[in-house]
Parts: C-alpha cells; structure tokens; sequence
C-alpha cells in the first residue's frame, strides 16, 4: 500500500483541497488511526520524532515525513500552521 503514496513536503500541504468524506470506512481503521496519530503526537514532542503520515487530497494518495504539534477533533496540526484533516489520512508511521 505504501507504494502508491507520493512524497511530498510539509510546506505544500497548505495549497491542497480535502474532501469531507472519509478515506477509512470500518469503525476499527478508525480506531486504530487515532491511537497511531496519538502516538506520533507523543513521539514528536517528547522525543522529537517525525512521522510519516500517509493521506488522499482531492487528487491523489500522499505522504509526508514530519512531526505531529497538536491533534484537534477534526485536524492534525504540523509546522507552520499547516494541517490534514484526520479524515483524509490512512494511518501514521
């Protein structure tokens, strides 16, 4: 799966359009990309660890390797003010 996802830098994330469906449709993904988002969190601040976070915009499937700042109901948080939609994303590694 990972293949089909290209690389793309934190500081293009601001210029992409998000969809508001959800790219995961089982209530276990779901489940299991909050506890991986939350532990990227955790990762990134107190261990200053980035993270690859695997996610779709309007056009194609993306990844991006950065570190988690804050995670609200709906939205990560990164650097720079730049966010993703939880929605939107498949899983964090």
């Amino acid at each position: 799966m990972k293949a089909n996802f290209e690389l793309i830098e934190k500081e293009n994330i601001k210029v992409l359009v998000f969809p508001k469906t959800d790219v995961l449709h089982s209530a276990e993904e779901i489940k299991q990309r909050f506890f991986e988002l939350n532990r990227a969190l955790i990762l990134g601040n107190i261990e200053h660890e980035k993270t690859k976070i695997y996610f779709e915009d309007n056009s194609s499937k993306k990844v991006v390797e950065t570190t988690i700042w804050g995670i609200t109901e709906e939205r990560i948080i990164l650097k720079q003010g730049n966010s993703i939609p939880i929605n939107r994303i498949y899983f964090a590694s």
